[in-house]
This record gives C-alpha cells, sequence and structure tokens, in this order.
C-alpha cells in the first residue's frame, strides 16, 4: 500500500503533509504535489496532516488514476521536504468540481 494525493490538492497545494513525512517522498508539481509510490513506507503520519483531506490510501477506489500520475509525475518533479504557503487563491479552489481535467499541469514546481 502507499498513500495517494488526490485531486483536491490541484491549486491548493498545502504543505503540512510534506514536513512530517519521514522518508521525504513528497515532489512538487505547478498545481500539486504527488507522492513517490516507491519510496513511500505507508506510515501513514501525511495523512491527518492534509488540511483538506486530499490524501488517501491507493486501496480506496477511484484513486487509479492519481496513483498513475504519481507514478509518472514522482519520477519528474523536485522533491519537496519543506513546508510553504499554499496557493493564495486556496479558497477559491476548494470544492472546485473537475479539477484534473481543468487545472492539473504537467511542468514541475520548484522543490526546495
Amino acid at each position: 500500500m502507499t498513500y495517494i494525493v488526490g485531486e483536491a490538492c490541484i491549486k491548493c497545494k498545502f504543505t503540512d503533509c510534506v514536513e512530517v513525512c519521514p522518508v521525504d517522498c513528497f515532489y512538487e508539481g505547478e498545481t500539486m504535489l504527488v507522492i513517490h509510490p516507491d519510496e513511500c513506507i505507508d506510515c501513514g503520519v501525511c495523512e491527518p496532516e492534509c488540511p483538506i483531506d486530499a490524501i488517501k490510501p491507493d486501496t480506496e477506489p477511484g484513486l487509479e488514476k492519481m496513483l498513475e500520475l504519481a507514478t509518472v509525475y514522482s519520477q519528474q518533479w523536485p522533491n519537496l521536504t519543506v513546508k510553504k504557503d499554499p496557493y493564495p487563491d486556496v479558497d477559491e479552489f476548494d470544492g472546485v468540481a473537475n479539477k484534473l481535467e481543468n487545472h492539473f499541469s504537467a511542468e514541475p514546481g520548484p522543490g526546495d
């Protein structure tokens, strides 16, 4: 099992989860974070830290696409190990539907 960053993270990018990860398995894209599925040790400490409940175990249904994204982009995006500020307009994107289709970017974020 691994943990997956879900669609809710897109255009929010809270990084409270990154700060508690004991193995530094978060990677930063322009619009969201992903967890490297092979680096995650399934400790679960990141899940309760996410203020928007975007982190879920990969055993939950409906996360297959997000696992595919994590597998690809965790190998392309830079590692993120420190907490950063979320998007300034994070409240505007809370609960927005179809974020993956409308707001996902394959571009890397800055990382650490």
